[in-house]
């Protein structure tokens, strides 16, 4: 097999940010109510779905018990491993889907309490949606936040 030579390219750090990051388009989510009533779902589009349940949107179970805060999400980058294991969370008994919530958010805290602004509107600055790469703040506001931490320290 002939080597195509690119084992020394160097790639400028934005660019290398665009290219490797993952293309993840798909999530499972679990949404829960303050009283802790779940809901396992699956979204293409995880901002606009958590939006639609916390404005009280979906209609039938989410709405009646009032499932506004994400409490888990797991990332997929194919529709058939996102469906899976929606179906593999979703055959689970409560005490085990509880389980995996406490195991990665001990205290059920809404993990998009800061993804959105008064309006709607998905919020530049929020850390938690830029590890998602849903925002610039890793790639600006990250440098910024070292430098103001070296004047600090």
């Amino acid at each position: 097999m002939k080597s195509l030579g690119i084992q020394n390219v160097v790639i400028p750090s934005r660019a290398r940010d665009l290219v490797l990051r993952p293309q993840v388009r798909l999530h499972v989510y679990i949404m829960s109510s303050k009283s802790r009533v779940i809901y396992t779902g699956m979204s293409g589009t995880l901002t606009e779905r958590v939006l639609r349940h916390k404005r009280g949107e979906i209609e039938g179970f989410t709405q009646r018990y009032k499932i506004t805060r994400l409490v888990y999400y797991e990332p997929f980058r194919y529709v058939k491993n996102c469906i899976n294991r929606e179906k593999q969370i979703k055959a689970w008994t409560r005490a085990k889907r509880v389980a995996l919530i406490e195991s990665m958010n001990p205290t059920w805290e809404d993990l998009a309490a800061d993804w959105f602004d008064e309006d709607g509107e998905l919020n530049p600055k929020s850390r938690s949606l830029a590890a998602l790469g849903m925002t610039n703040w890793r790639n600006e506001d990250r440098l910024a936040q070292r430098e103001s931490s070296k004047a600090r320290g």
